[in-house]
Order: C-alpha cells, then structure tokens, then sequence
C-alpha cells in the first residue's frame, strides 16, 4: 500500500525536474467535519494537474480555480476554508474549518533536493521534522527523534512531521488482534499481520489487510519495522510474543507491546531478561501488561485499549497526563 503522500511528493518532484512550477498544499488545522486530517498534502502544477487531496471534493475545484488565477504567487501563503473565509463561498459541513498552508515551489535544484529528503522520510529511510516560515517561505529539515502532533504552529513557523505510513504490525492472529487489525485500518495505519500457523488463520477474513504466513520475529528481523511501526504480540504463545519481542527491541519501532497478565507479564519480563539477554533498557521499551487501563474484558475492548495508548505514544503524551 502506497503512502498516498508519498505519490505526492514523488508527482512533485516530477513536475519540478521537468520544469515546471509546483504549488505544494498541506493542511494545517481543521475544526469540525473536515474529512483530512493535518498534515495531508495536495500538489498541482501550472497546467492544473493534481495530485492529493485537501477535502476530497469542492476544497479542491475552489483552490484550483485560484491557482489559475495566479492568485498564489508569494513563496507561501495559509488559506482558510469554512467559517471566517472572505475569499470563496466553500462552507465545509456541519461548520467546518480547513487551514492549508500553500507554498509556491520554483523548478530549481534547492526545491528538488528537499523534496527527495521528504521522499526518503515517507520511505521510512528516516523521520523528518520540517519547519516553513510563513512570512519568506524558507524551508528547514532536521531529524526527528520524538513524537507528538503532526502539525505544530505559531505566529512565525509551522513545524510538520514527516514520516513513513504509520504501520501496526500484529504478530500472530488472536480475536484480540482480529479487532486491532479493523480498528488499525480504520485509523489509517498500514496493518501486517505475520503468523505461520495454518490452523489459527483457518477462517480468518480480514480485508485490506496483508497477511504473511511466517513468524513475525523473521519478518521483524528481515527489516518489517521502521520508526513509525507499533508491534503488538497478541497471543499468548510465547513462539510467537517473546520472539517478536526479542526482535522488535532491535529495532526504531515507536511503539512495542505484548498481551498478559501483571503476572504473566511479570514472568515474561524475567524470560526475556534470563534466556533472550535483554538488558534493562530493553524491557522497559516493552509494554507489558498493553494497552491502556480501561477496566477492558472483551475481545474489542483490549484491542480498544491497545489502539489508544498506541496513539498517545504516537502523539507525545505521557500516560500521567492522561
């Protein structure tokens, strides 16, 4: 599954070493019923070409009709949707509001180069973050080796997250990760399931999901996880979980985590540390008893629990704020 930003960074670049003048859009904030989160991205070039999406409808016939226009000829430049726009008649439903920063990109080598950087990032080669200032349009990258929200604001700057597809990688099939799978995909994650054994998978219906018959610790191992990837072992088997574990804790995953009991878990702990030689660092990347304290009992209850505290790791917050 192609990261669609991803196909948009690559069409502009495309554009720009063909010559051709790239508006680069990504949205900034939305309020209400506005169908893209922050930090989408939408390219057109001076034919009216496009590739992206901002609203997934009238945004994009509105914004294109302004590009040819010539109205957005400054380097850069945030554009309102919804309430508060003067400038068009878009009235996005139920109140919405949509703010999309547009940068007006020249052909040159400089513009070129930063978007081959974006598209090492939305590889998963590295993850980014990007700072454009709104008042010259200058554009800074810089490693990024913390999570928290994917657009960041001030008067001055906007700072944007860049990354791979956010990917949940479940290792091994259980009802639990049965709904971690529908709840991941409904979240927009790239989900992977890895289990080799038959008799587990007999009947499973899962669409859009890539199943792969093998131990999720040898897809781990031959490169399965980037930064952005959560990995949670769901199991109870410890061929499949503690492999995994021993594995995933090699690797940049943001998130890693493992089904069980405070007892079980406990157990688990000192298995890992006595026969997988994991040292303390190591285990306490590990998640374990998973997911969030939410009194959960059934099957979609922990996956629930699951998904959200994968999403407040991936948004910076600490479980004591909570």
């Amino acid at each position: 599954m192609q990261h669609l930003d991803l196909q948009v960074v690559r069409q502009a670049l495309k554009w720009s070493v063909e010559g051709q003048r790239v508006w680069l859009c990504t949205v900034l904030f939305t309020y209400g019923s506005a169908p893209r989160a922050p930090g989408s991205l939408l390219a057109v070039n001076g034919q009216g070409q496009w590739v992206g999406s901002l609203s997934g409808g009238c945004v994009e016939d509105d914004f294109l009709e302004r590009v040819a226009a010539g109205e957005f000829a400054d380097p850069v430049r945030v554009v309102r949707y919804g309430e508060g726009d003067e400038r068009s008649n878009i009235r996005l439903p139920c109140g919405g509001i949509l703010d999309v920063l547009v940068e007006n990109l020249a052909a040159d080598c400089d513009v070129q180069a930063h978007l081959r950087e974006l598209e090492s990032a939305l590889l998963g080669q590295r993850r980014l973050l990007r700072e454009v200032n709104l008042e010259t349009g200058a554009r800074h990258l810089r490693d990024d080796h913390s999570h928290g929200p994917r657009v960041e604001r001030d008067q001055a700057h906007v700072q944007l997250r860049v990354g791979a597809a956010q990917r949940l990688l479940l290792a091994g099939y259980s009802s639990v990760a049965h709904f971690c799978a529908e709840f991941g995909k409904g979240l927009g994650f790239e989900v992977i399931l890895c289990d080799p054994r038959e008799e587990a998978l007999d009947g499973a219906v899962l669409d859009g999901i890539e199943i792969r018959r093998e131990l999720p610790s040898i897809f781990i191992a031959n490169g399965g996880c980037h930064a952005d990837t959560a990995v949670v072992a769901l199991t109870h088997d410890p061929k499949i979980d503690d492999l995994a574990m021993l594995e995933a804790v090699r690797t940049e995953a943001f998130y890693i985590g493992v089904m069980g009991s405070r007892t079980t878990s406990a157990k688990r702990m000192e298995r890992l540390q006595r026969v997988g030689g994991l040292g303390e660092a190591e285990l306490a990347r590990i998640h374990a008893p998973i997911g969030l304290n939410l009194g959960s009992k059934t099957p979609a209850e922990i996956a629930l629990a699951v998904l959200a505290d994968i999403l407040r790791v991936r948004s910076g917050i600490a479980r004591e704020s909570l």
